[in-house]
């Protein structure tokens, strides 16, 4: 549902008549300089930037002149792209939602998001992000309801989407910071397979954990993303058109409390036809939960050895508690949790395996966006799927309370994308909005 702030734009819809020449980039500038400047200052999607819309219409020409044929015109010629600040982009400071000055972790140009400009997509600017992708939350508020969380840490690109700001949003994902904050906006995140995406290039947090991802309004603009940017993207191949899905019981789902809501969505998709398999799994959630999180301390204290030890006193305190936390994990305990987390995956593939399980299917978040804008929401139900680095996917599947966006959480095993995004566009149709 479409409101003042909510508004939908489509890269699926847009991109053919793009290609085709039936419209500019420069014309879509236009109408988003007209948006932009009414509703950016309401929920602070994007960081400040003198003369953004000066820049953005010399980067669209220039992206016209290049490409003056239809036919010669890129995958996502003239996409309108948010970068969450963490991604290094030439002519930005990178700032990481940190005071910590930048020139400390200064770095060249991400790889994905030079991929993505030469696949013809056009920057607006950098988007809010939490205090290098932890917990301590930036200004961005929820398009669906300012009074509420956007999720984190991909706060300002999520919001972005959820407000028509842009076509294509860049995320990170080390425990819930695609699908969370997917989940609170109301959009489609999704976060491919473990390395599937570089990271090079970005102000890192956890590299045993970190996932580069993406946030769009619906299933066919994130096909196009991901086949106009993955090199050996397939998606063109047929699938079944029918998941099994798998639910996993236990203690990990009991995490949530929307479990009414869930099981609503469970009885839509049954009467949609598909099969639903209830299986007990992730009842040791909490040793799960330990080991990423001794992981992903432990790492983010020796990213930061050199310039936490200059400056503590400008990280905010989540972030120095972590990095604390980090710095008592042992070489030896640090070594376990990496390998723990390629055991816990080949033991979710047997389980799927033995059980005849397409996707895990589970809730996006525990519940709807939070009030306020002090905490950014829990990872509960994100956690084990960022630790075994498999594909995951939040889609739009209803509302809760307050009439605020639910989400439905889709998991693949390693390494299966593209058949994820296939299934998700066959289950999208289930869920009108």
């Amino acid at each position: 549902m479409e409101t003042a702030l909510v508004q939908h734009i489509s890269l699926a819809a847009d991109a053919n008549a793009l290609r085709r020449g039936e419209a500019s980039p420069s014309d879509l500038i236009d109408r988003l300089q007209k948006r932009f400047e009414r509703i950016n200052s309401a929920i602070d999607a994007f960081l400040p930037e003198a003369d953004r819309f000066e820049r953005l219409r010399r980067d669209a020409a220039s992206l016209e002149e290049r490409f003056p044929a239809p036919e010669d015109r890129p995958p996502l010629y003239g996409a309108l792209l948010g970068v969450k600040d963490i991604f290094h982009v030439d002519g930005f400071t990178t700032r990481a939602g940190t005071r910590v000055p930048p020139e400390h972790f200064a770095g060249e140009e991400a790889a994905v998001v030079t991929q993505l400009k030469r696949a013809g997509a056009l920057i607006i600017g950098k988007t809010v992000t939490t205090e290098f992708a932890y917990f301590e939350p930036g200004p961005t508020r929820n398009p669906h309801n300012p009074a509420h969380s956007p999720g984190g840490s991909s706060s300002g690109s999520a919001a972005a989407i959820a407000a028509g700001l842009a076509h294509i949003s860049l995320g990170t994902q080390t425990v819930g910071s695609v699908m969370r904050p997917a989940s609170y906006c109301g959009i489609v995140g999704f976060k491919p397979s473990y390395e599937r995406v570089t990271t090079a290039g970005l102000v890192s947090f956890s590299p045993s954990a970190d996932h580069v991802g993406f946030f769009t309004v619906d299933i066919a603009s994130m096909q196009a993303v991901c086949s106009g940017l993955i090199s050996d993207w397939k998606g063109d191949r047929e699938y079944e058109a029918r998941p099994a899905l798998g639910v996993p019981v236990g203690a990990y789902l009991e995490q949530a409390t929307a479990l009414d809501a869930f099981d609503r969505q469970l009885s839509a998709l049954e009467q949609a036809g598909c099969t639903i398999k209830r299986v007990p799994l992730l009842d040791d959630i909490a040793t799960i939960d330990g080991f990423h999180q001794d992981m992903i301390a432990a790492e983010l204290a020796l990213q930061h050895r050199e310039r936490f030890a200059q400056t503590s006193d400008l990280y905010r305190p989540r972030t120095a508690a972590l990095i604390r936390r980090g710095q008592t994990v042992s070489p030896g305990r640090l070594q376990a949790t990496r390998a723990h987390r390629l055991a816990f995956r080949g033991r979710l593939r047997r389980v799927m395996d033995a059980e005849g399980i397409d996707l895990w299917i589970c809730p996006s978040a525990p519940d709807v966006a939070p009030r306020g804008l002090e905490a950014t929401g829990s990872p509960a139900m994100n956690m084990p799927w960022t630790h075994a680095g498999l594909p995951a996917l939040s889609l739009p599947a209803g509302q809760g309370a307050a009439g605020l966006p639910l989400g439905l959480q889709l998991v693949s095993r390693y390494g299966e994308d593209e058949r994820l995004l296939a299934w998700a566009g066959a289950i999208e149709q289930m869920f009108p909005r």
